[in-house]
């Protein structure tokens, strides 16, 4: 039994579609520490700026203050909004970039498609006969209509 489960796992995670589906999963998340970067280090100072200076990470709403409880302070009580705006804008980056590559590709295939199942170009007709070419033929036609 060992054997056969072994035998199907191997099968199961050796087929084509695993693995792709592995290999976008890890790019994916190379492709989400970009995107953070980019919104946190590039987008959000200019926007945050234009705002007032605010950093969205450090948005917060303070629910409880610290305290000093038994000679130890606690520490305050916060709603993190800032770094849900901060995921929110990440997600939105990440889905349009996505969205923008499958349309890429959507549009590519579409075109390879029509490639594909154009109908062949009409062959070009033959040229017409030339002057001489007619005069000849005319020829030809008045001594064969003589021979008979």
């Amino acid at each position: 039994m060992k054997s056969s489960f072994l035998a199907d796992f191997k099968k199961f995670a050796m087929r084509g579609n695993v693995i792709d589906m592995a290999v976008g999963v890890i790019i994916g998340g190379a492709f989400g520490k970009i995107v953070s970067s980019v919104v946190a280090d590039i987008i959000m100072p200019p926007l945050g700026l234009l705002i007032g200076g605010v950093n969205f990470t450090d948005l917060k709403w303070v629910m409880k203050g610290p305290e000093v409880v038994d000679g130890v302070e606690q520490a305050a009580v916060t709603l993190n909004y800032g770094n849900f705006l901060q995921a929110t804008f990440d997600f939105l980056i990440i889905a349009f970039s996505i969205f923008l590559f499958i349309r890429l590709l959507t549009k590519l295939t579409e075109k390879k498609k029509e490639e594909q199942t154009a109908p062949a170009p009409a062959p070009a007709p033959a040229p017409a006969p030339s002057e001489e070419v007619k005069l000849l033929s005319e020829i030809r036609d008045l001594l064969k209509k003589n021979e008979e």
